[in-house]
């Protein structure tokens, strides 16, 4: 999520002085909810298309033809079919879920709070460790050695073999990595102020339709994905398991990943992760946005 330093552009305004009506008691919950459901809903619907991103950002094959990433989506696909059947195609799934909805329920919590730099750190400290377990859970087949058999089990091995140290592989990128909601959401919200500006002549301005939320989500989201994609592929090789002793911090990684597999490295997984993360994005938004406006028209003062 995924906010840099530049948070005058998407801080939150100043709480009002007069308590606004809530469905859930607050605001600040009403966002929480909303934006718990929405992850729920997209992170079940699209969590394969995740799992191939994330094999793909830890092939350490050299490729500079982007051809090539397509082919290499359609035989990931086949590995795991071959390897786990249909099944294997939401192996991690309860980490994801696990992982989206809290990101997406804090990040909407805090940010009503708080200005969304902040909000974006303190999701990825309070997440870092379900992420952990889902990339190591994605890039393993249910019968490989060691391979966890779920969340929990996840967690427990972790901290027991590694440590607080090992729950908190790839954090660094991870932080670095708020910038991309910091830019999604500057850049969504710009667009509907846009909007509302270009129809403040009208005497009144008609709610923003579903078709609009989802051009707007999309754009918004290729916007901060172009600038931002290569630190996902750090995060996820210093978090992945079996090269959990070949990268030594985020420079290490940066530099190893550089030297053996050029510039395209840092792009490897971009083609399933754009065909995700775009009607992701708009499934997000869509079910948020109408959550809110229930939560809204069912509030108590």
């Amino acid at each position: 999520m995924t906010m840099t330093t530049s948070t005058a552009h998407s801080a939150p305004p100043p709480p009002s002085t007069t308590a606004k009506p809530s469905y859930f008691g607050s605001p600040a919950l009403d966002h929480a909810a909303a934006g718990v459901g929405a992850a729920c809903v997209s992170t079940s619907i699209l969590h394969p298309l995740d799992l191939i991103k994330t094999r793909l950002q830890v092939d350490e094959t050299r490729s500079k033809r982007t051809a090539q990433f397509f082919g290499r989506s359609l035989r990931a696909v086949q590995t795991v079919l071959y390897q786990d059947g249909w099944s294997g195609l939401y192996r991690g799934i309860t980490s994801n879920l696990a992982g989206n909805t809290a990101s997406w329920g804090l990040y909407f919590f805090c940010q009503h709070l708080v200005a969304a730099a902040e909000a974006g750190a303190l999701t990825q400290l309070c997440t870092n460790p379900l992420w952990v377990v889902k990339t190591r859970m994605c890039t393993t087949s249910r019968a490989a050695q060691g391979a966890y058999r779920g969340l929990w089990d996840g967690l427990a091995t972790i901290a027991r073999q590694e440590g607080i140290r090992g729950l908190y592989r790839g954090l660094v990128p991870g932080l670095i990595g708020v910038s991309h909601g910091s830019l999604q959401f500057m850049a969504y919200e710009e667009m509907k102020k846009w909007r509302a500006k270009s129809h403040s002549n009208t005497n009144q301005l008609e709610p923003l339709g579903a078709l609009e939320y989802m051009a707007m989500a999309a754009s918004s989201k290729i916007f901060a994905t172009v600038g931002t994609y290569p630190y996902q592929v750090v995060r996820t090789r210093l978090q992945n398991q079996v090269t959990a002793l070949q990268y030594h911090g985020v420079m290490d990684t940066v530099t190893k990943v550089y030297r053996n597999e050029s510039l395209m490295g840092f792009y490897k997984g971009l083609a399933p992760n754009v065909v995700r993360v775009l009607p992701g994005t708009c499934i997000t938004f869509v079910i948020y946005e109408t959550l809110i406006h229930y939560f809204q028209q069912h509030a108590t003062p």
